[in-house]
């Protein structure tokens, strides 16, 4: 009998083989990906699935058919305790719960440090491993708290590689992720080596309709919660000087090499932002009290 049982890990390990062959990505970044849509589906199982939203790569892949570019980690928008301890707690909760997916979590190997760098408030960084039939994955959580989310959170059903359960579970709007990407941009000026944020908003910008207000007032929440002002003119990020800034280059074409969809050359990537954004940041500007403190 033991012999007819299926072995749920080698059968799940060699579909997503196939998968990566078929799709010319890295088996170990589709290896990574799957461990966290499984780990996104125990969370949206859990009694803790009300704290915490989807934000990230994780999501902007949940709006492609072809992953636009890859990721080892998950993003999380967090409410509630934040100290370490707590956390730690509530994700021994989550990893422990039992799926048959064919994935195992490290439960004993999980642990988490306070981090700073990339998150306006600070958060927490989660790691721990998990395998597939032998395969061993390295993952990161990280868990971001305070931020302002305008429109307010979607429920999502997250699509399944494999024809699994899919995770249903709160997420950011699309719109609420570009204005926190738009906000880095301004925020940091020449400092910003986040080319991952200009690829993001250029691919959402040309495969979605953000017409009305929603963006809008996306910004306006996003900037006045991160006590940034709302530019009226083009800010550094998105001139011509920052596309033809020779670091900047250097980190655009080293960024592309990865990505599924060419955008271009980093100026044109610069320029088409400069025209979708900026009507929206005018529009923002006319919509809370930033302007006042220009």
């Amino acid at each position: 009998m033991a012999k007819e049982l299926k072995n749920i890990g080698a059968s799940v390990r060699a579909r997503l083989l196939q998968v990566a062959k078929a799709s010319g990505q890295s088996f170990d970044l589709v290896l990574t990906r799957f461990a966290l849509e499984r780990l996104l589906f125990r969370l949206s199982q859990s009694p803790h699935a009300d704290r915490f939203v989807l934000k990230g790569a994780m999501l902007m892949m949940s709006w492609f058919e072809d992953p636009h570019r890859g990721t080892r980690d998950l993003d999380l928008l967090g409410f509630g305790d934040p100290e370490p301890e707590a956390m730690l707690g509530t994700f021994r909760d989550i990893l422990a719960l039992n799926d048959d997916d064919g994935v195992e979590f490290d439960v004993d190997a999980l642990r988490v440090d306070r981090i700073r760098e990339e998150l306006e408030y600070g958060g927490l960084r989660l790691r721990t491993t998990a395998s597939i039939s032998g395969a061993r994955i390295n993952l990161t959580i990280d868990i971001g708290f305070g931020d302002a989310m305008e429109p307010g959170a979607e429920m999502l059903d997250y699509p399944s590689m494999l024809a699994f359960p899919a995770p249903r579970l709160r997420a950011y709007a699309r719109e609420t992720i570009i204005a926190e990407k738009f906000q880095a941009m301004v925020a940091l000026g020449r400092a910003n080596s986040r080319m991952k944020d200009f690829y993001d908003i250029w691919i959402l910008s040309k495969s979605f309709d953000f017409a009305g207000d929603r963006l809008a007032r996306a910004i306006a929440a996003t900037f006045a919660r991160r006590e940034t002002a709302v530019p009226a003119d083009l800010p550094d990020a998105l001139t011509s000087a920052f596309a033809n800034d020779e670091q900047k280059q250097r980190q655009w074409n080293a960024f592309v090499r990865d990505v599924s969809a060419d955008p271009g050359s980093l100026e044109d990537v610069v320029t088409s932002l400069a025209e979708f954004l900026m009507p929206h940041a005018i529009q923002a500007r006319g919509s809370n009290n930033n302007s006042s403190k220009l």
